[in-house]
């Protein structure tokens, strides 16, 4: 069952594209009010250089039952931050959901490269887009959002729910972008505890994302065309499923419980019962560690 989220506000950062585009669709299909921001706009791509725009997305989220607002932000500019959260709170009045998915780093990480090989430079850049952009924006939006009882926060991640403090994931600066992100979710529950706020660590699992459609040579619906090459992608997911995980958690009046932790998309829909759009529940987090990482052949029976 789709919650209730009909007079809820909502932000979005880094709503482009992927699980942004995902999270923000699902909450309007729960009826929410969602503020869409990202930096590319229609004839001004960012430096991804890909046709989504944040344009695209709020009509996405219009045309599923909500109202899409779009918003061109870059989310390293403080005062841009500082006037959108303005906005919002003219606008709207509140702030409920708070979902803090910026990233950029797709094509500034190297993978398996060692800390000294990596490019600097691109390094950081990363580590400014995947941590500083999540920082500046909870630093304008959560007072607002704090102003009542039963805020949520949500920092994206990736696969950090799947793994122990000991695995690096991809390289030193891709691996410290992402567990930044996981502790940013238990300092903001911290602080948020006092005002009636709840904040969590959530990552997607294996998701068809526009770019990873676009590798592949596949679109959504195809996309089982790509398992003949990439078996492991049984297990793959829409970026709508994330989304619906969020939405199941801003409808719960006992999100609090979640408060602090990482979870997953996966472990979301065992617990609040919503489906990807084909209507299963694929589990990914535990795929890869009980199939792919152990060397297991391709077999998504049981994980959907």
């Amino acid at each position: 069952m789709t919650p209730d989220l009909s007079g809820a506000v909502a932000l979005v950062a880094g709503a482009t594209r992927g699980a942004g585009r995902g999270i923000a669709r699902a909450l309007g299909e729960a009826g929410a009010t969602v503020w869409c921001t990202g930096r590319s706009t229609a004839g001004r791509p960012s430096e991804y250089g890909r046709p989504e725009t944040v344009e695209e997305t709020a009509e996405l989220v219009t045309a599923a039952g909500g109202r899409g607002v779009p918003v061109v932000v870059d989310h390293l500019d403080p005062a841009q931050v500082r006037s959108l959260v303005a906005r919002i709170e003219v606008g709207c009045g509140r702030l409920d959901v708070l979902v803090n998915d910026v990233w950029g780093g797709e094509l500034l990480f190297e993978w398996d490269v060692p800390l000294w090989e990596h490019d600097l430079d691109r390094g950081l850049r990363l580590l400014r887009l995947g941590v500083e952009t999540h920082l500046v924006t909870s630093s304008a939006a959560l007072p607002l959002l704090g102003r009542r009882p039963g805020g949520l926060v949500v920092e994206m991640t990736d696969g950090t729910v799947a793994y122990n403090a000991t695995t690096v994931r991809v390289n030193a600066f891709y691996d410290l972008a992402k567990w930044s992100v996981l502790r940013l979710a238990v300092a903001q529950a911290h602080d948020l505890r006092p005002h009636g706020g709840t904040a969590v660590a959530l990552t997607p699992g294996w998701l068809r994302s526009e770019m990873m459609l676009d590798e592949y040579g596949v679109t959504e619906a195809t996309w089982r065309e790509a398992c003949a090459a990439h078996p492991h992608f049984c297990i793959s997911e829409s970026p709508l499923y994330v989304g619906r995980a969020v939405a199941a958690l801003a409808g719960d009046p006992d999100r609090a419980r979640w408060s602090g932790r990482s979870t997953s998309s996966g472990e979301l829909a065992r617990v609040y019962g919503f489906a990807d759009t084909d209507g299963t529940q694929p589990d990914a987090w535990r795929y890869v560690v009980e199939v792919q990482d152990a060397g297991g052949p391709a077999d998504d029976t049981g994980y959907r």
